[in-house]
């Protein structure tokens, strides 16, 4: 069964971004789009009565606006009469991909209101993608000064085992879809580091051996879990980034390049008092300024 790309809507700049994102990844990788809406409320203090009639609008005035801007592009809606949590998260289970808009380096906005975007990321069983948007509503995955979007999708690895595979997995799917190179992001060192952002140059004799011993062995694991990757994706670039310092501050420097993409993981099983998405998972979705994909997976 072919899954398509599900966009959530709610007729905002963000969603519209969202939806324009959604709309050329599909394109690329030829899948079908769908843009849904839920017309229930999340309850707050006093909910307003939810609008059908204008929900129903709101669906075709943004599948209008798809199809005029991708004419070769499948689209369907779907109003859901629900909640937003409950209904994205329900949809995210038959999507490709689940497509949110964001606003700013903030919060989630928009129909992620108050708690809704947090819930929907972490209990989505498929990647969630979270899009930024321009003053005019465009996806904000230009890069800096160049005007054109970026050549890079930029994946943060910390487990190299099955979580490195499943992220690894979804980067190379959409660089290879796209045309662009992969960057695998790895940090190694204390975090936050004794020596800030560098590692120190003025080590000597048994330390500096250990401190070259563990960068070494850092990058040799970075090769190796890359190489069945490169052969399994001749055609696509790939650049090893292994960087000394706080992995969260080493991703979002990544990112600042021709990112096009950034790319975290979050663990589907976490311990009850932990975050629900990691501290990087956050640091990449409050900060980074390309488009966010989250994407589950397992220990």
């Amino acid at each position: 069964m072919t899954r398509p790309v599900i966009v959530g809507v709610d007729g905002s700049p963000q969603s519209r971004a969202a939806a324009e994102w959604g709309a050329r990844e599909a394109a690329r990788r030829g899948l079908p789009l769908r843009l849904v809406h839920a017309w229930i409320n999340e309850p707050l203090y006093a909910p307003p009565v939810p609008d059908e009639p204008a929900s129903r609008q709101l669906l075709e005035d943004h599948e209008r606006e798809v199809a005029d801007r991708h004419p070769g592009l499948t689209v369907s809606t779907a109003l859901l009469p629900e909640m937003a949590t409950a209904g994205l998260v329900e949809q995210a289970a038959d999507a490709e991909l689940l497509v949110l808009g964001t606003r700013g380096h903030g919060p989630l906005l928009g129909f992620l209101l108050g708690s809704v975007g947090l819930p929907v990321i972490t209990h989505s069983t498929r990647p969630v993608v979270l899009v930024r948007t321009t003053s005019d509503a465009e996806p904000a995955d230009q890069v800096p000064g160049n005007g054109g979007e970026g050549d890079e999708i930029v994946v943060g690895l910390k487990d190299l085992g099955q979580p490195a595979a499943t992220l690894l997995e979804f980067a190379f799917t959409t660089a290879s879809a796209r045309g662009a190179a992969v960057r695998a992001v790895r940090a190694w060192g204390a975090a936050p580091s004794l020596f800030g952002a560098n590692p120190p140059e003025n080590l000597e004799g048994e330390e500096r051996d250990r401190h070259l011993d563990l960068e070494s062995r850092h990058a040799e694991e970075l090769v190796t879990v890359l190489a069945p990757w490169r052969q399994r994706y001749p055609g696509v670039p790939v650049i090893e980034h292994l960087r000394y310092g706080n992995a969260s501050e080493v991703l979002l420097d990544a990112a600042a390049g021709q990112a096009a993409l950034v790319v975290t993981g979050r663990r589907v099983r976490r311990p009850l008092l932990s975050m629900r998405a990691g501290p990087v998972t956050h640091a990449a979705i409050h900060h980074a300024r390309p488009p966010v994909a989250v994407v589950p997976h397992e220990d």
